[in-house]
Formats: C-alpha cells, sequence, structure tokens
C-alpha cells in the first residue's frame, strides 16, 4: 500500500511539474484575442522611431540583451531610480549609453490605448526589439509572449552580469553558459553588433594598446578617439554597414577590424574562428541562427503565470 501511495506521489508530483512548465511557457498566440492588433501597434511605432532615427533599431535590440542579462526578460532594465527605488540605468554597462526608453513609453501608451492592462512591457520590448532588426534589413521571427513584468530591479547583478566589452573569450562564454546560452549563441548574437556604435571609452584600449588589429583600421578610429579625452565620442561597431543588419560585421572581424576587445576575441585563434568566418560568407546562414538564438534568448527566465504584474507605465512598478 506504501508502495502504492509512493507510486501515486510520484505521479502526481510529474504531472504538477508539467502543469508548471507547460503554464511557463510562452506562445506567440498569447494576446491573439486580448489585443489582436498589437503586433501592428508595435511595428507602426518602430516603423517612425527607426525612420527618424536608424540608431534606434540598435539601441532597443541593446536593452532587450541587456534585460535579459539580469533576472531574465522581465522588463526591470526599463525601471527608473526613485528616491525608493535603485533600478538597473545607472549600473555600469548602462548608464549613459542604454537608449531607446522614449520609444518603448509611445509603444506602450499606443498598446494601453487599444488593450489597457493587458500587454507586458517585456513583451513590447521584445517585439520591438524583433521589428527593429526587420525594420534595418535583418532577419525575422516569431516572437513568443506571455512575459510579466518585474516589480524589482538588481543594479548590482547589472554590473556583475552583462558582459563587457573587455571581456576574453573564456569569461564571454562562461556568462552566456550562465543563462543557459551556448558559445554558438555567444557568437550569433554578438552579430547585433552589425548595427549601432560604441563609445571611445569601450574601445581605447583596443585601437592604442591591442597587436591583432588592422593598423589602417585603428589609425582611422584614432582620429576621433584621443588618447585621452572624448570618451563619449562614437564609432560605429560594423565599419561596413552600419546601419544596415547584414554579416559586415563577420567580415570586419575576419580583417582584424573588430571595434570591441570583445568582439575580436571571436576570431582570433580560437574556438569561434570558424564559426565567424562562415558567417561572413554566408549572410543566410547568419540570418537563420541570429533568428533562432534570439528566441532562445528571449526565453531566459521569463516571469509567467502571476508572478509579477502588468505595468501601467513602463517606468514604475505599479
Amino acid at each position: 500500500m506504501a508502495s502504492l501511495n509512493n507510486h501515486l506521489s510520484v505521479i502526481v508530483s510529474i504531472l504538477s511539474l508539467l502543469a508548471f512548465s507547460s503554464n511557463a511557457q510562452l506562445s506567440p498566440t498569447f494576446y491573439a484575442t486580448t489585443c489582436p492588433n498589437l503586433q501592428t501597434i508595435v511595428r507602426s511605432a518602430m516603423r517612425q522611431a527607426v525612420a527618424g532615427e536608424a540608431r534606434l533599431g540598435a539601441s532597443i535590440l541593446r536593452l532587450f540583451f541587456h534585460d535579459c542579462f539580469v533576472n531574465g526578460c522581465d522588463g526591470s532594465i526599463l525601471l527608473d531610480d526613485t528616491a525608493t527605488f535603485t533600478g538597473e540605468k545607472n549600473a555600469a554597462p548602462n548608464r549613459n549609453s542604454a537608449r531607446g526608453f522614449e520609444v518603448i513609453d509611445t509603444i506602450k501608451t499606443n498598446v494601453e490605448a487599444a488593450c489597457k492592462g493587458t500587454v507586458s512591457c517585456a513583451d513590447i520590448l521584445a517585439l520591438a526589439t524583433r521589428d527593429g532588426v526587420v525594420l534595418l534589413g535583418g532577419p525575422s521571427w516569431t516572437v513568443p509572449l506571455g512575459r510579466r513584468d518585474a516589480r524589482t530591479a538588481s543594479q548590482s547583478a547589472a554590473n556583475s552580469q552583462i558582459p563587457s566589452p573587455f571581456s576574453d573569450l573564456s569569461t564571454l562564454t562562461s556568462m552566456f553558459a550562465a543563462k543557459g546560452l551556448s558559445a554558438r549563441d555567444l557568437t550569433v548574437l554578438s552579430g547585433g553588433h552589425t548595427i549601432g556604435q560604441a563609445q571611445c571609452q569601450f574601445f581605447r584600449t583596443r585601437i592604442y594598446n591591442e597587436t591583432n588589429i588592422d593598423a589602417t583600421f585603428a589609425a582611422a578610429r584614432r582620429a576621433n578617439c584621443p588618447a585621452s579625452g572624448g570618451d563619449s565620442t562614437l564609432a560605429p561597431l560594423d565599419s561596413l554597414t552600419p546601419t544596415r543588419f547584414d554579416n559586415g560585421y563577420y567580415a570586419d572581424l575576419v580583417n582584424r577590424r573588430g571595434l570591441l576587445h570583445s568582439d575580436q576575441v571571436l576570431f582570433n585563434g580560437g574556438s569561434q574562428d570558424a564559426l565567424v568566418r562562415t558567417y561572413s560568407g554566408n549572410n543566410a546562414a547568419f540570418f537563420r541562427d541570429f533568428a533562432a538564438a534570439m528566441v532562445k534568448l528571449g526565453n531566459v527566465s521569463p516571469l509567467t503565470g502571476t508572478r509579477g504584474e502588468i505595468r501601467r507605465n513602463c517606468r514604475v512598478v505599479n
């Protein structure tokens, strides 16, 4: 009898786990009945934003990446600091560089007008990220939805868990592994640097001190990034097509023109060289793998079910 009870207990436990994992899964059709025009609303606002400034596509992509790497894709990066709340915007990886928050505000306002109190800021950020990539010529993917918004944020986790532009390959690989992402995911997601720009302070050491760099490229970058001062001066992460989402980033790496140390370590006699070379010559392979890796990134520890909340304003907890 005890054996039977134990057996039944195990079955109940397994069923409970299955039920939980089912509840925790995101779905592309999550808002199909509650906010059927959601994707049209997001795409329209992103089209307007990117038409005004192409760089915003890259800025939103970076927001999503920095959000997902800190306690999962929960919209915590969108929360403002207040007298009683410390968010992630002033963590070192985000301070004076994370941008695009106003675009998310606009989308949220438009979504709330159509479907009040229904769609999370975390899901809006996920959709806006996909649309920004597409609008700059990149691949599309089906975005699983159903994330809820965090009521908390962690400046300390943002400081310690978001990869640094000065990181070596082993550190990057470990930091991605901690989020359930492989070395291949690291290399393909780094391809997001085919758009966007970086500040001089983050590549100065590379262009002045490193040797695995094309001399002409280094000299050109030094012209706008002095050995001291000019910390916030910008340079494109992709020297070939900085506002078009393509495989130019990998061609730069093969030619030793990676802007950041953390870019060039992907092609420097190590484990990712072959994949970088593949992507540099095969845009379709890069697009296919990037789309799949973005879905994987978006599945990092989301809040679902009754956890978290649906924020009314993306900047503040309800």
